[in-house]
């Protein structure tokens, strides 16, 4: 991997190929699963587990071509001036540790990834991926090479990820209606990787977790029936528009209780107009309602963490799937009825 002047190379002392440990998950998956053996179809919509299966099996089979004796080195080079280079990382592991520790970075930090309209999966960013999100897809050489340098220790010692990095990226994650859709898409899916990881006791699943009663995560989740259900009332007479809770998504990250107030008014005319058909969004504000401290609901107005983000993606999943099966299975009513 090169990016200006500064490189990484990993290497087996045996001289046998070993895996990028420099690219994302699905990119790791593509690229190496022609030098292994054993290569097991990837479905098209696979889940979290089976990217875990995945990576686990793409890299036994490194384990078992290089043997958990060998050796495996990783360096990062970096030429600050003309005829001059240094070595900015050096690690010697056993394979079994570079494996493992691999392993562990694209199970840890999954989550699910819009990178574009084509290219959707369940994984791990890569290095490049996380500079661009905490600073912009505009970030200038030498700062996304200093910051490619910082994560290099997070993948390959399991150190923890740099604090100012989660807080850039979850940051930037909330400004939606300054960024494009996709680039949006895209920040967001990694700002909740790096949140992740950097909160493991938690065990964040990227299922909605219905019994997680924390403040910022139920934030998360309002925020999301919201987007959704004036999303739905939007699409069916102005498309295009943004919705309130797209628009204030940076003010509810700052001032929640206050923002949702103003929030909740503006679904009111969509709620009386649409009726029973938002009845599916209007149950859910009202289960997650329901588990709420009412004094931090109504009383705590403090900044949220990167957890609402979280519970946001996880609710707007959840919701985007009910959507997707209620289509195909008006559609498949509409057939039966022409025939």
């Amino acid at each position: 991997w090169q990016n200006g002047d500064l490189a990484f190379v990993a290497w087996a002392v045996s001289g046998i190929h070993a895996p990028d440990f420099m690219l994302n998950s699905l990119d790791l998956w593509e690229s190496e699963t022609e030098s292994v053996e054993a290569k097991p179809e990837i479905p098209k919509n696979y889940t979290a587990q089976d990217i875990g299966r995945k990576v686990a099996t793409l890299l036994n089979g490194y384990s078992a071509k290089l043997g958990n004796t060998d050796n495996v080195v990783v360096m990062g080079l970096n030429s600050a001036t003309t005829g001059r280079m240094a070595i900015v990382f050096y690690r010697q592991l056993t394979v079994s540790d570079f494996l493992a520790r691999l392993q562990e970075w694209h199970t840890q930090c999954s989550w699910l990834q819009r990178f574009s309209k084509d290219t959707k999966f369940i994984g791990a960013p890569a290095p490049k991926d996380i500079a661009k999100a905490s600073y912009g897809n505009d970030v200038d050489t030498k700062l996304c090479n200093a910051t490619v340098e910082r994560l290099i220790p997070c993948i390959i010692d399991g150190t923890p990820i740099p604090r100012d990095l989660v807080l850039s990226t979850t940051r930037r994650a909330c400004k939606r209606h300054s960024l494009d859709a996709w680039e949006w898409e895209k920040t967001l899916g990694i700002a909740c990787s790096l949140y992740r990881y950097s909160h493991q006791k938690e065990e964040y699943t990227m299922a909605i977790d219905r019994s997680r009663k924390s403040r910022d995560y139920l934030y998360g989740r309002l925020l999301a029936v919201a987007d959704c259900l004036e999303g739905f009332a939007l699409s069916e007479v102005e498309k295009g528009r943004p919705t309130n809770a797209a628009r204030l998504m940076q003010r509810f990250a700052n001032h929640p209780c206050s923002t949702w107030r103003t929030i909740e008014l503006a679904l009111a005319p969509y709620k009386a107009r649409l009726g029973h058909k938002i009845k599916k969004y209007d149950d859910e504000l009202q289960q997650i309602m329901c588990l709420f401290d009412p004094d931090e609901f109504i009383k705590d107005d403090t900044p949220l963490s990167g957890e609402f983000l979280l519970g946001f993606h996880s609710q707007r999943a959840e919701l985007y799937k009910k959507a997707t099966k209620s289509d195909a299975n008006t559609e498949e009513e509409s057939k039966e009825v022409k025939l």
